[in-house]
């Protein structure tokens, strides 16, 4: 690797990425099939036994894949910029020679097959690792016939760069940190293992690690929650009875919509990565590279901040969730119990809506308010697929599939709303992708 980046002098100086190398041979180009290919092995990853993956391992990988994406393929974007100096403590990115040619889909093949392969390293099998090498290979096979040796070196070189900075960078955020033990508060109205596992809280500390977009996390953050109370005619007994009336009377619709927007395997940000690929697919001809790592890194960075800031507001106020209010509130004795598993953390604010928010905000600006598609994104579980008449329409669905089952009241999922709306409105007042912004 030493050698292959002496040859092709990919430089280690910052520099302007506002010019392409070669203004005959754009990123636009180029279909968005390299980056189509990468998500949906991602996908089967998540949902197969060569790997060991969750919601924070896949965000993890999802955000910095989709800037190192983005930074190898921005060269060949006349219109737009790095994010070097923009995202929080982003290392500078190597400088394409100017002048010289690319081949944007052999950069894009050769940052993803790296970013998958060190995020994922001690996650997935043997077989996993095999299944990355295999669509590295064989991509790279195609575009060698595209693309003289030099081209193909090159380009090549210069995505193993940019993955190698990203991934440095990733490694401080906070994601391999160790914390000290938690005590789990107590008293009235505080978070308390659910059933049936009683399992521990998950990842209590994700709150503190480093958000890409610095301050999104304090300006996201949510007031308090309707305050606790066990009075049958207070505010917050009339939230937790309607979760009980929901639940009691969910019909078959409702159990589908439930059982859809379960997200397991997978979790919430691998459906809207699922649902982002439909689009790239239902555009055809239409999908090309460089509007696709657009959306695809506008995603990342704003599922992971969503994370962050959710995860804060989770154990910054550690609020019961109302399994544990209903059995002892409501209907002491009865062991009554959400549709599917309440997850192992506190309740407020709902994460499905916190993360599709933001998705259906990203996208619905990249593809329209109005754009209709059917979601088959658990056909492979028997699943039936499920239609929306905008990406706005997925997103209400989502959290309201957490009420009826009852998993969440319906003031955390209103809560979880503004905060993903905010973490996409951060980014747009923030972030500066093209030039002229």
């Amino acid at each position: 690797m030493i050698v292959i980046l002496a040859i092709f002098s990919v430089s280690c100086q910052k520099g302007d990425h506002d010019h392409p190398s070669d203004p005959e041979i754009l990123t636009r180009t180029y279909p968005a099939d390299v980056l189509k290919e990468w998500i949906k092995l991602d996908l089967q990853l998540l949902r197969s036994n060569d790997a060991k993956l969750n919601n924070f391992v896949m965000v993890h990988h999802w955000a910095y894949s989709s800037i190192a994406l983005y930074e190898a393929l921005v060269p060949g974007m006349p219109s737009f910029k790095s994010l070097s100096g923009q995202l929080n403590e982003m290392p500078s990115m190597p400088v394409a020679t100017h002048n010289q040619t690319y081949h944007w889909p052999t950069c894009a093949n050769t940052v993803l097959a790296a970013m998958t392969r060190k995020f994922y390293h001690d996650s997935i099998t043997q077989g996993g690792k095999d299944s990355i090498t295999l669509l590295e290979e064989t991509l790279n096979k195609n575009y060698q016939t595209e693309v003289d040796a030099t081209v193909f070196g090159r380009s090549k070189a210069f995505g193993t760069e940019v993955a190698d900075r990203i991934f440095k960078w990733a490694l401080s955020d906070g994601f391999v940190a160790s914390h000290p033990p938690y005590m789990i508060p107590s008293g009235d109205g505080q978070w308390q293992r659910t059933p049936p596992g009683l399992l521990a809280p998950q990842r209590l500390y994700w709150g503190l690690n480093r958000p890409l977009m610095a301050g999104s996390v304090k300006a996201t953050q949510l007031p308090p929650p309707p305050a606790y109370s066990s009075d049958p005619k207070s505010a917050f007994y009339g939230f937790a009875k309607e979760v009980y009336d929901l639940r009691n009377g969910i019909n078959s619709d409702g159990q589908a919509q439930v059982l859809f927007w379960r997200d397991v395997p997978g979790g919430g940000h691998a459906h809207w990565l699922s649902i982002f690929l439909q689009v790239l697919n239902q555009e055809g001809s239409r999908a090309m590279l460089d509007k696709a790592a657009l959306v695809f890194a506008k995603m990342g960075i704003t599922q992971s901040d969503a994370r962050v800031s959710c995860w804060k507001a989770k154990y910054g106020h550690n609020l019961l969730r109302p399994v544990t209010y209903i059995n002892a509130m409501i209907a002491p004795q009865k062991n009554w119990n959400s549709f599917i598993t309440t997850p192992n953390h506190p309740e407020y604010p709902s994460a499905h809506s916190s993360f599709s928010a933001p998705a259906a905000a990203i996208l619905s600006q990249a593809f329209g308010d109005n754009y209709a598609f059917t979601d088959h994104s658990y056909d492979f579980l028997m699943l039936p697929a499920r239609s929306y008449k905008s990406f706005s329409d997925a997103a209400v669905e989502a959290g309201n599939s957490r009420v009826i089952g009852g998993l969440h009241y319906r003031f955390s999922v209103t809560a979880g709303n503004q905060l993903g709306e905010g973490i996409a409105n951060y980014m747009n007042q923030h972030i500066r992708f093209k030039i002229s912004e």
